[in-house]
């Protein structure tokens, strides 16, 4: 071999003798099962029971959105089966000939993640990766794992921490040999131990109640900034939706902003706020929320309470909808039950708070099809409106809508102000919906507005010290 200048042999060129492939780019290779599961009394089982006129979510309809939570954390879905569960095993959910018809093909398709979009027992999930020789995961895994990617603020981080450490603590099985094993105590005294599985779950317990007290102290730091808004009482108005119904890019049109906006479920987890200025001229704080999702675990609706308080606070809620979806009217339902599990509306919509439907897309059909969608949503009533947050069509009317349902729930009253109170009229068009004003003959302003009763409250303590007039109406 030739030497180099340092007298160091020259290693010869070519391939090197070990060549560790990067794998970071490459999707993982993904087998997709959605599975409809019948009940004993031979109804699909796939969640909550629909009130009548809801249909049931197609086989069809449940695969093209599990496809859409895999795309979301850029999975490469290689094989995708939807079947039917007659009797589900409690051992594997899934026969047993068809648990091995499966291994076969995910053999032969290189496989190395299987999703269930159903939710799995620990030890239903242990066998059928022992079958599988791949990784499963069930719904609820999926929705961490994207959770787990999406989340960028400190909250959201802790929120997605605690659910996954509540999940991961139920899957503790004895999967392995070493979880057997028993732990003695110190000294000859000492008895048996606590085994490895108990040592697990304790480690995850402790760190469950450390994440419980950081997620404390953001939630006091919330409250504090929501003590602060109200100080300065513009009304709330929450956007909700199912996942993916435009939300986020309803949002950045009404507030002329850049929130996270694409084609992905739950493109966004964190909440955000802005100041939107209505027609005439009411100041709101507009919050953009998580998406909501058919059979969204209980716990991870614990998790994100914190998240989700913003629409617990708010006093009008906007229903955003994807109204070119088939299945928008069991989406509907679904955001429904979420919100009735939060104490907010009941399933059927009523609550101590107005809703307006927003049904967006609406650019996305033809002339016939969204003749049909208008004529639908005038008959439906004055709190649904047509819209597309792409196109901008509807988006005036949703405005006024918001600005006349936050009105119809106000007390109204007239405020006399000095002419020298420029400062306190500006204050009533930015934290109230003026009905009217009028200049008398001496030059007092008279300002009719109207506020919640917790708001009214504080403009009379603000206004009632510099000798201003407050008259009921």
């Amino acid at each position: 071999m030739a030497k180099g200048q340092n007298g160091q042999t020259d290693k010869p060129a070519g391939k090197p003798r070990f060549q560790i492939e990067d794998t970071r780019a490459r999707a993982t290779r993904t087998a997709l099962i959605v599975p409809d599961v019948q009940s004993r009394a031979g109804r699909s089982n796939t969640g909550n029971a629909p009130l009548l006129g809801v249909e049931p979510r197609s086989l069809d309809a449940r695969a093209q959105e599990a496809t859409g939570l895999a795309a979301a954390i850029s999975l490469d879905v290689v094989f995708t089966e939807a079947l039917t569960v007659a009797n589900p095993r409690p051992a594997t959910l899934l026969g047993s000939g068809k648990v091995e018809s499966l291994a076969i093909r995910f053999h032969d398709e290189a496989v190395e993640l299987v999703i269930v979009d159903h939710e799995l027992t620990p030890i239903q999930q242990r066998n059928l990766e022992r079958a599988f020789k791949a990784k499963v995961l069930d719904r609820t895994g999926l929705i961490l794992e994207i959770f787990g990617r999406r989340a960028q603020t400190r909250e959201g981080v802790l929120q997605v921490d605690l659910a996954h450490l509540t999940y991961q603590k139920s899957r503790l099985v004895r999967s392995w040999t070493h979880l057997e094993r028993q732990r003695g105590g110190k000294g000859f005294l000492g008895g048996p131990g606590e085994t490895q599985i108990e040592a697990d779950r304790r480690v995850i317990q402790d760190k469950i109640t450390r994440l419980k007290g950081q997620l404390d102290e953001v939630r006091r730091t919330r409250t504090l900034h929501r003590s602060r808004r109200k100080s300065v009482p513009a009304p709330t108005i929450a956007l909700v939706g199912y996942t993916n119904a435009g939300k986020s890019t309803l949002f950045n049109r009404l507030t002329e902003s850049a929130v996270k906006a694409e084609d992905l479920l739950f493109a966004t987890l964190d909440p955000t706020l802005r100041r939107v200025r209505l027609p005439k001229g009411t100041e709101v704080i507009l919050s953009d929320t998580v998406g909501f999702i058919s059979n969204l675990p209980t716990a991870l609706i614990a998790a994100f309470r914190a998240t989700l308080e913003e629409v617990l606070e708010a006093d009008l809620i906007v229903h955003v909808r994807d109204i070119t979806n088939p299945d928008t009217e069991a989406q509907r339902q679904d955001v429904l039950d979420v919100l009735d599990q939060l104490g907010i509306v009941d399933r059927d919509g009523s609550g101590d708070r107005p809703i307006l439907e927003a049904w967006n897309k609406v650019d996305r059909l033809d002339g016939d099809r969204r003749l049909l969608v208008e004529r639908q949503a005038s008959t439906t009533g004055p709190s649904v409106m047509p819209v597309s947050a792409v196109s901008g069509d509807g988006l005036q009317a949703l405005l006024e809508a918001m600005e006349t349902s936050i009105a119809s729930t106000r007390e109204k009253a007239v405020f006399d102000l000095r002419p020298e109170d420029g400062e306190g009229r500006a204050w009533l068009f930015a934290n109230a919906t003026v009905l009217d004003e009028e200049v008398s003959e001496n030059g007092h302003i008279r300002v009719e507005v109207a506020m919640t009763p917790r708001r009214m409250a504080h403009a009379r303590e603000r206004f009632s010290p510099m000798g201003a007039s407050a008259d009921p109406i």
